[in-house]
């Protein structure tokens, strides 16, 4: 027992049970099925931002861990900013492909994030597990993935009609299997769901958590030699273990 410590936590609580569990099955297929879509073409990636990255520079050095003695940190640093970090795992492997730094998080970033992506592969199948940030289904990713996937339709106007009409509609169209390009959402509030932010957890602890940044540029150029070197030596598919189904004998809740 601990009573000193506590942290954060958030009940997702859905509304409908099974509407949760469907959304929920279909990112557990797709990290299933990832290596087979792999062989087909078809890239799977999980992707979001890690947004206010600081890059902190301790005032003065660090006094290193000894006999008997803990590493020794200095509690005052100097802000030289913050960026924002956005990245693609690519399921079947544990690679992280096309990763952007930018100092915003605008619906045009996340469009041109995806654009990035895409154009590694350019006439391949993606699919992006997205949780369901506003960024995440925006007029200006619609009018890229048809622009990128050959659509002619109407697309309408935003706030008045079709597909641009609403944010519902617009992550309808996102989400349409027969698209080539197209977006998975984790259910509201389970963010959890999606593998990249394992990999966060990752960046944080190897990098962020005991580094001093000198620079915005300094922290950008060791995020991206982070990643160049966790790509060579670290990266392996995760071992996904959670599944929405019910467990032989439960009853469906609902």
């Amino acid at each position: 027992m601990q009573p000193h410590r506590s942290r954060y936590w958030l009940n997702a609580n859905p509304v409908d049970p099974e509407v949760f569990r469907e959304q929920a099955q279909a990112v557990c297929d797709l990290y299933e099925r990832a290596g087979q879509l792999a062989e087909q073409g078809i890239h799977v990636v999980s992707t979001d931002e890690k947004t206010g990255i600081q890059a902190l520079e301790r005032k003065y050095p660090d006094i290193p861990m000894g006999p008997g003695r803990v590493q020794s940190r200095e509690h005052e640093y100097i802000r030289h900013g913050t960026l924002c970090l956005t990245v693609n795992l690519e399921v079947w492997c544990g690679w992280i492909i096309a990763p952007t730094l930018g100092p915003t998080r605008t619906e045009q970033d996340f469009a041109a994030h995806v654009e990035q992506a895409v154009a590694t592969d350019p006439f391949a199948g993606w699919v992006f597990l997205v949780d369901n940030l506003n960024t995440h289904q925006s007029e200006s990713l619609v009018l890229y993935v048809a622009e990128a996937c050959g659509i002619k339709e109407d697309l309408g106007e935003k706030e008045k009609s079709g597909v641009l009409k609403s944010q519902e509609s617009r992550a309808a169209f996102l989400s349409d299997p027969s698209h080539r390009i197209r977006f998975v959402y984790t259910p509201k509030h389970s963010s959890w769901l999606n593998q990249v932010e394992i990999w966060f957890s990752i960046l944080v602890r190897k990098l962020l958590r005991r580094s001093s940044f000198q620079s915005i540029e300094d922290l950008r150029k060791r995020i991206l030699e982070f990643i160049d070197y966790f790509n060579r030596t670290m990266a392996k598919p995760i071992k996904w273990l959670y599944s929405p189904r019910p467990l032989r004998g439960e009853e469906p809740s609902g």
